[in-house]
């Protein structure tokens, strides 16, 4: 599928490496292609065969990527396949690198390496103003360091928008991989910095409303994201009375349906529960400590809130011509569950959205969950 942007997305569900990179090989050539995103499932495909295809058929061309808890393609959300993002270089300049070693780097070096990568843009853009710059984050979704590293990353980034998403591995909850430019690792993230002619706007959409029920993080470990105790009690019986569901009838599912969310700066985000673990902790997506007040929160309507949202941002942008999206997979648990996926789906196929199923969204200095963010690119002088 090529848009009226010149970018074009590629993908499969066969379990064929080869095949795919070296269509993508094609198509790149096609369009003078300068960058490429790569999303894929590793029930698909091994992150290391696809680098090692990509290297194959493509030798030449400059990429990111990292695993999936979903993909949304040009039909739709799906789920286990390899999805390829070709960005043409005539209106598209893109820097990109691979920070490693999350959980040993200080956050000034991941600033200052940020700092380097913008003044890299902008030597091969000719221009040092961020006009028409974004930024984007792809970041391993199991190393409990998406909060210190996004602020880190936006601090570097001056006024450049951040948007992105946090690796997943098909629901697992084991190893995310990413890649850049040949190198395959975990405990990592890749910031990739874009210049372009085309309009856009950054954007994020959720489904929530906090209630009166209240949750005090009274026991935690921080470190790993695990809460203990909920008001001096065992957290997942104390989660469950408070949504009327049974301890042991807890699932992902119920997690997705019943977001708890956190009151920051008068706005409230949410702090979705990863998991059930055996011991009655529950495990969460993004940070939590002691003394953290969490509110239950009541899910409102995700087919009307994300139209509301799509609508607003085609004003902005005059007409959408693709978006890039970086979706919750509990959005996708929880439209499950309330039987409105189709509806999701072809919302996301009808308004050319692309991009992949998170386990953390980036949105500016924040890390979210259980949010759509995106970048809508507009058809207004989006063909020349």
């Amino acid at each position: 599928m090529t848009y009226g942007c010149g970018l074009t997305v590629l993908s499969t569900e066969r379990r064929d490496a080869d095949v795919f990179a070296a269509s993508v090989a094609r198509e790149a050539a096609a369009i003078d292609a300068g960058f490429a995103l790569f999303f894929f499932s590793q029930e698909l495909v091994a992150a290391r065969d696809l680098s090692a295809a990509i290297a194959r058929h493509a030798p030449g061309l400059r990429h990111a990527g990292c695993s999936t808890a979903g993909e949304i393609t040009p039909f739709g959300l799906e789920e286990g396949q390899m999805l390829a993002i070709l960005f043409p270089a005539r209106r598209f300049t893109i820097v990109s690198a691979m920070i490693r070693n999350l959980s040993g780097c200080g956050m000034d070096r991941i600033a200052a390496d940020v700092g380097t990568l913008r003044r890299t843009l902008a030597a091969h853009a000719g221009d040092s103003s961020s006009a028409g710059a974004f930024a984007l984050c792809l970041i391993d979704g199991l190393s409990f360091a998406e909060e210190s590293v996004t602020s880190a990353i936006h601090w570097g980034l001056d006024d450049i928008p951040l948007i992105g998403g946090s690796a997943g591995d098909d629901l697992h909850f084991e190893t995310t991989t990413l890649l850049s430019d040949g190198a395959v690792d975990t405990d990592c993230a890749v910031v990739i910095l874009v210049r372009t002619d085309v309009p856009f706007q950054v954007f994020k959409t959720e489904n929530f409303v906090p209630t009166d029920e209240k949750l005090v993080v009274t026991a935690s470990d921080p470190d790993r994201r695990i809460v203990h105790e909920f008001n001096a009690a065992v957290a997942a019986e104390e989660f469950a009375l408070a949504v009327g569901i049974l301890p042991d009838a807890l699932t992902p599912f119920s997690f997705a349906s019943h977001p708890v969310v956190v009151r920051v700066g008068g706005e409230y985000y949410c702090r979705s529960i990863q998991k059930l673990n055996p011991d009655g902790s529950l495990s969460f997506f993004c940070a939590i400590d002691d003394g953290v007040v969490l509110s239950i929160a009541q899910p409102t309507g995700m087919v009307e809130s994300t139209r509301a949202a799509l609508q607003e941002v085609a004003e902005k942008v005059g007409g959408i011509d693709v978006i890039l999206g970086f979706d919750c997979v509990l959005r996708r648990l929880d439209a499950r569950n309330r039987q409105v996926l189709r509806d999701i789906s072809d919302l996301y196929r009808t308004n050319n959205v692309v991009g992949f199923g998170t386990y953390g969204e980036q949105y500016r200095t924040m890390h979210l969950n259980q949010t759509l963010t995106g970048i809508a690119f507009g058809r207004q002088q989006a063909a020349e």
